[in-house]
């Protein structure tokens, strides 16, 4: 999953996902948000207990499903509007979100972007 084209997005649910879902499970999951679930994109559930992840893609006509279970600690998720149906990460975010990491805490520069040079 390093190394990610920037087209690719990655979408992590804000609800809690039932672990026992499947591939059609969690792509009911995904039509019921109305994403596109061919389109090549990540789309990352986390239990109830938030000790497993699981991420759905699509890639040259299968699904493709990962699969994490913690033995320690727990997944954080991102602070995220209580509206919100998901969120949609980076790869950096969805790489520490696997490692552990509380998103909740990372703080990231500003990143640089060039003028406008109109004129």
């Amino acid at each position: 999953m390093i190394g990610l084209p920037r087209a690719v997005k990655i979408y992590l649910a804000t609800e809690p996902a039932d672990m026992r879902k499947g591939f059609d499970g969690l792509a009911a999951l995904v039509e019921a948000q109305g994403l596109d679930l061919y389109s090549g994109h990540l789309f990352v559930f986390v239990s109830k207990r938030a000790d497993r992840v699981k991420v759905l893609t699509w890639d040259r006509g299968g699904f493709v499903l990962y699969y994490k279970r913690l033995e320690r600690g727990r997944f954080r998720r991102p602070v995220v509007s209580a509206d919100a149906e998901s969120v949609l990460l980076d790869a950096g975010q969805l790489a520490m979100l696997l490692d552990g990491v509380d998103l909740r805490r990372v703080r990231r520069n500003r990143a640089w972007e060039p003028k406008n040079q109109a004129a």
